[in-house]
């Protein structure tokens, strides 16, 4: 017994051996127990990708000016640069004293041919401080338009201040802020229609449609009838009727008429002839009016 078990002893010891003797990397690694779930390592985020430095890039040109002491929402810094200011990587603005530009009319000239093609936006921030300045900025209009420059006017260094700080917050802004909101489903685009004329607010809408059951009733109803909606007033009742029966082109861009000649397409039922257009009470405005017009001239 002694003999064997000392043999078996052996050949464990030369299995083990041989176990070690192989690279780690070969084997299989299992460092969860089967009862353990696997572990989820994190994935790398991607940073966000910001597309300009986050102050206010001065020219040294711009030094002792009072607008860079009401400049407190923004960081800024003074640097080399043919603007004055550098509110973006694609926006810049020179600044103009009126008083400034009429001692030196050639200076903003000079300045605006140095800034060909180097920045999308290029505002020209105009300092309002002489009396008579309506013949200078007629001037001034011009050249930014032959330019493609902006020009923002402002009365005081913390308006000008201002405008700087608010061109640098928006930088990175997304336009959802300003874009208006298109309707989702059939009901908001029926509600945002009816609300087109002014005093008619969406409560007013849904009693409307509520009462009508449809858009073309509404649009037909005879004002004594919209006056009976609840809600609805003698104001906002005109409002409605002018709106859904007004004529879509406008009387001054009317052609002139002709001897016999009826527009077919008019929905308000005009007829056009020497005495210019009359308006003819039907009761529903989209029928054909002008085969009846025809009708009672014979």
């Amino acid at each position: 017994m002694d003999a064997r078990s000392a043999a078996e002893s052996r050949a464990q010891s030369r299995n083990g051996s041989a176990a070690n003797a192989q690279s780690p990397g070969l084997q299989p690694h299992n460092s969860s127990s089967p009862g353990q779930s696997k572990v989820q390592q994190p994935k790398p985020q991607a940073l966000p990708n910001r597309s300009g430095p986050s102050a206010i890039l001065v020219s040294t040109r711009q030094k002792g000016n009072p607008i860079l002491n009401h400049i407190k929402l923004v960081p800024w810094e003074y640097t080399e640069t043919p603007a004055d200011y550098v509110i973006g990587m694609t926006t810049c603005a020179l600044f103009l004293s009126l008083k400034y530009h009429r001692l030196h009319p050639e200076y903003v000239y000079s300045r605006i041919r140095l800034l060909a093609g180097k920045f999308n936006l290029r505002i020209v921030l105009v300092m309002v401080d002489i009396p008579n300045h309506e013949e200078v900025l007629k001037e001034l209009s011009k050249t930014s338009i032959v330019n493609n420059l902006t020009l923002i006017l402002c009365w005081s260094a913390p308006e000008a201040a201002h405008y700087l700080e608010l061109f640098k917050s928006s930088e990175n802004a997304q336009p959802t802020a300003i874009r208006t909101q298109q309707a989702q489903s059939y009901k908001e685009s029926l509600v945002e229609f009816v609300t087109t004329p002014r005093s008619i607010n969406k409560s007013d809408a849904a009693s409307l449609i509520s009462t009508f059951g449809s858009l073309q009733n509404a649009v037909n109803a005879q004002p004594e009838q919209i006056n009976s909606v609840p809600g609805w007033g003698e104001k906002k009742v005109q409002q409605w009727c002018n709106a859904v029966r007004e004529d879509f082109r406008v009387e001054s861009t009317k052609r002139p008429g002709f001897p016999g000649l009826r527009h077919k397409s008019n929905h308000q039922g005009l007829q056009v002839g020497h005495d210019g257009p009359k308006l003819m009470k039907t009761r529903k405005f989209y029928a054909p009016c002008w085969q009846r017009a025809a009708r009672q001239q014979r």
